[in-house]
């Protein structure tokens, strides 16, 4: 057998004798016209009650869908919610914000979504919201690769479980011949069995030590990791080369192998903020919780062994302490110091007594300086001039400015201009749920004020953060022919891993589009390497050169506006770091988490994994307060070669 798909008239027994999964289809029970439901986590097995019937808050530290999901649940069940998002804006990940293009205002947004049928925890909030009219099926997806080596793979609804979806894709698949699985050889079996008979826990212990770059090095079949692995390995936002197998296996297990959905999905009529975020917003706020945005906690409260506390301040307010940063040495410019790192980083211009904040007071990332000597945000295109003041949103707010009060070697002491009046204010809570990105987590830890437990702290410090993505939206006066999904993956291109065609997804776009004749069109890069695209301008110059390899026609066509979106904050899952990834309980009793780098009890992943572990999270606090939870669901949880 030198190849399993000898034949072209090749039929589903052959081909489930060919994979040796025949027996198991009959003894799992599955059948072609009867799909697996949804497996239900966490059975109540007492009556138990809904409703609390006492007083208790809940303090809330992030807006995005792991706290708003959370925040949803709490405030339906009569707990008094207190969300608390740094943004001016909520949504994290899925954030909108308003920008202006091509002489009109649009809604923009960090790329495009798409909702999968097995997003089972993430539609039913979208169910109970009475929002379905929001989303609208993109009916198929499909993948390109770039040169002439495979044909695009297209990927259509399915009613089938495996290994019947398995069967599907072979048969549908015009590069099923370029697979090169041969189950004879020992690697191939090996990753078949994998990939087939996922267990999370034994799926972790074997191979969450290894990288998927590593693994595929030797033996692996070619044609499946070009045209499977490699597109959807990317697709979780982490670069091969630093993300765990055993992750990747989860991820997979989700998507395609566990799941009975099929991959085609939804995507929103108007931008996420517009078609999911604020709907939840406005229920938790129904309910009488409680949502401040533009929010900068300062300190954190810790009293024996909990979480006492939280110290904000809103808007422009800064701590009124002075404080000391050193000297950054990485950054070289001759007229201007730079003072602290990461996303605290301060210029002070030679001669001057006023050093400029550099986080960019839209969503918190450092702003650069430019060769026009303005500051210009990496992440969402504001741009500052050089004293601070914003000449381009989304950003409202001017740069914060700092005195300089005493220097000393390489070191500054600084205090804000503009200090907060005042005290900051204070939440007071029963409970703390911690739902921030990696780096607003580990930055919610170093403002801890006294003691905490130093596991969780080591965890925390612990977790990692993928590659960065980058966005960039391009409005052209002209349309195209497009013959593949108006949302498509591409594999092989040096920097592009999808494309979005916007002017025939969203509404605000499809109008415009039928007014000017124009077309908007989205280029996402999942992970890139900053080495290799250090500046905008390299960002820009690539994605350029490539949408017009992608889609030749638009060489002719004028670009009428473009926008960059580039961030540095997705969670990373990179070998050796499942074992102590933290989970909801934390060991600070009154201290939960949430967000998609908390440990996950079952498989999910993206968005549903942000929800899920806000509802997990709020199902621990109802089940502290003896309230019935909430009824969570995922794809069966094990695969069905056990090994």
């Amino acid at each position: 057998m030198s190849n399993l798909l000898e034949s072209s008239a090749i039929s589903r027994r052959t081909l489930l004798k060919l994979f040796s999964v025949g027996a198991i289809a009959g003894v799992a029970g599955y059948s072609r016209f009867t799909k697996p439901k949804p497996t239900v986590f966490q059975k109540e097995t007492l009556d138990l009650p809904r409703l609390l019937n006492q007083q208790k808050t809940v303090a809330i530290i992030g807006g995005g869908l792991a706290g708003l999901a959370c925040a949803y649940e709490l405030s339906q069940r009569g707990f008094v919610v207190k969300l608390v998002e740094k943004s001016p804006q909520l949504g994290g990940k899925i954030a909108s914000w308003q920008i202006e293009a091509a002489g009109e205002t649009f809604m923009m947004e960090h790329g495009f979504h798409g909702f999968f049928p097995q997003y089972y925890n993430l539609n039913s909030l979208v169910a109970e919201l009475g929002i379905k009219e929001n989303f609208q099926s993109l009916n198929f997806y499909s993948v390109i690769y770039y040169g002439d080596k495979y044909q695009p793979e297209v990927f259509r609804p399915s009613r089938s479980a495996f290994p019947w979806n398995i069967i599907d894709l072979a048969i549908a698949s015009p590069n099923r011949f370029q697979w090169g699985i041969n189950l004879i050889k020992l690697k191939h079996l090996q990753v078949f069995q994998a990939i087939t008979g996922f267990q999370r826990e034994k799926n972790y212990q074997r191979f969450d030590h290894i990288s998927v770059a590593d693994w595929v090095a030797t033996e692996f079949p070619q044609g499946l990791y070009d045209l499977y692995f490699l597109p959807f390995a990317k697709s979780s936002l982490n670069a091969p080369d630093v993300m765990s197998v055993g992750e990747l296996m989860q991820f997979f297990h989700f998507y395609f192998f566990g799941n009975p959905e099929g991959l085609a999905f939804n995507g929103t009529k108007d931008d996420m903020g517009t078609s999911l975020v604020q709907p939840i917003a406005r229920s938790i706020q129904k309910q009488g919780g409680t949502i401040i945005t533009d929010a900068n906690v300062s300190t954190i409260l810790a009293q024996n062994g909990q979480i006492d506390g939280i110290k904000y301040f809103v808007g422009s307010n800064h701590n009124s302490g002075a404080f000391t940063v050193k000297r950054n040495t990485a950054i070289a410019d001759e007229k201007i110091e730079y003072f602290g790192a990461a996303d605290e980083v301060f210029a002070l211009a030679q001669g001057s007594k006023e050093a400029v904040s550099l986080t960019c007071t839209h969503q918190g990332c450092t702003v650069q300086k430019a060769k026009d000597g303005k500051f210009h945000c990496p992440c969402h295109g504001a741009v500052f001039d050089a004293d601070g003041k914003v000449l381009k949103g989304p950003a409202q707010r001017n740069l914060a400015k700092f005195k300089l009060v005493q220097r000393q070697d390489d070191e500054v002491k600084l205090i804000a201009v503009n200090s907060a009046s005042g005290e900051p204010a204070t939440i007071k809570a029963d409970y703390y749920v911690f739902a921030t990105d990696v780096p607003g987590v580990q930055q919610l830890f170093k403002l801890i004020d006294g003691d905490v437990n130093i596991t969780v702290r080591s965890q925390v410090e612990k977790l990692s953060i993928a590659d960065p993505f980058a966005v960039c939206r391009f409005w052209f006066d002209r349309d195209f022919a497009w013959a593949q999904s108006n949302f498509t993956s591409l594999s092989g291109y040096q920097l592009t891993d999808s494309i979005t065609l916007y002017h025939r997804i969203q509404q605000q776009f499809i109008d415009w589009a039928q007014k000017t004749g124009g077309s908007v069109v989205e280029l996402h890069a999942y992970c890139y390497k900053e080495k290799q695209f250090p500046t905008q301008e390299a960002l820009l110059t690539t994605f350029e050169q490539e949408l017009y390899e992608i889609v030749p026609e638009l060489k002719q066509a004028k670009i009428l506006h473009r926008e960059l979106v580039n961030q540095h904050n997705f969670s990373g899952y990179p070998p050796h770091s499942y074992a102590e990834r933290p989970e909801t309980i934390s060991n600070i009793s009154n201290l939960l988490f949430a967000g998609d780098w908390v440990k996950m009890p079952f498989p999910c992943g993206l968005m549903e994994r942000a929800v899920s572990s806000g509802l997990l999270a709020a199902n621990e606090i109802l089940h502290r307060e003896g309230l019935q939870r909430r009824s969570l669901f995922s794809v069966n949880p094990e695969g069905m070669l056990q090994i």
